[in-house]
């Protein structure tokens, strides 16, 4: 399918909004970037791979209870307007690389109780280079926190540089519609 006419005005928009980086993330993947299920992915994958199956909108969070990034963006309520927000998108957080699981850091914040909203805790808590989660459902996650956009089983965007601009996040979820895709 070819690209919507105003993609290009809205990313250039998008660019005026955001950092060189993170529009940088904005591109789609290619159907070449989008892997097959392996056989040795971990429940937690398989559990987020089943829920992007939904023609509704799925955000897949990266977060870890000890980055600042992290914190920043709940401590601003970014994360709970978002979700609350958007009752028809499930927002997935999944924490990486810490043994804690967040989910008292979570509540703190308002983040837990919503029906569109799930927690998830990634088994691997290291945070050393050689040893640390990078890959999920067979795609790169190097940097915490990372966010995902998911419609239809197809991974529409994917923000992997950090900090989420909570106005570049709703465009982005708005623009999976799927006239536009």
């Amino acid at each position: 399918m070819p690209p919507c006419p105003a993609a290009p005005a809205r990313r250039a928009a998008l660019l005026r909004l955001g950092s060189a980086a993170t529009v940088a993330a904005l591109a789609p993947l290619t159907p070449a970037a989008r892997a097959a299920e392996p056989d040795g992915w971990l429940p937690v994958e398989r559990e987020v791979a089943e829920a992007v199956k939904s023609p509704a909108v799925t955000v897949v969070h990266f977060w870890a209870p000890w980055c600042p990034n992290c914190l920043a963006e709940l401590k601003s309520g970014g994360w709970k307007k978002f979700v609350e927000d958007n009752p028809k998108a499930t927002v997935i957080f999944v924490t990486v690389r810490d043994e804690r699981d967040g989910a008292a850091e979570l509540a703190k914040f308002g983040l837990g109780r919503q029906k569109n909203f799930r927690h998830l805790q990634h088994p691997n808590p290291s945070r050393r280079p050689e040893t640390e989660m990078n890959s999920f459902m067979g795609l790169r996650v190097g940097w915490t926190p990372a966010t995902w956009i998911y419609r239809n089983n197809r991974q529409r965007f994917a923000l992997n540089y950090g900090q989420i601009r909570f106005n570049i996040l709703q465009q982005l979820v708005d623009d999976t519609d799927p006239k536009w895709l």
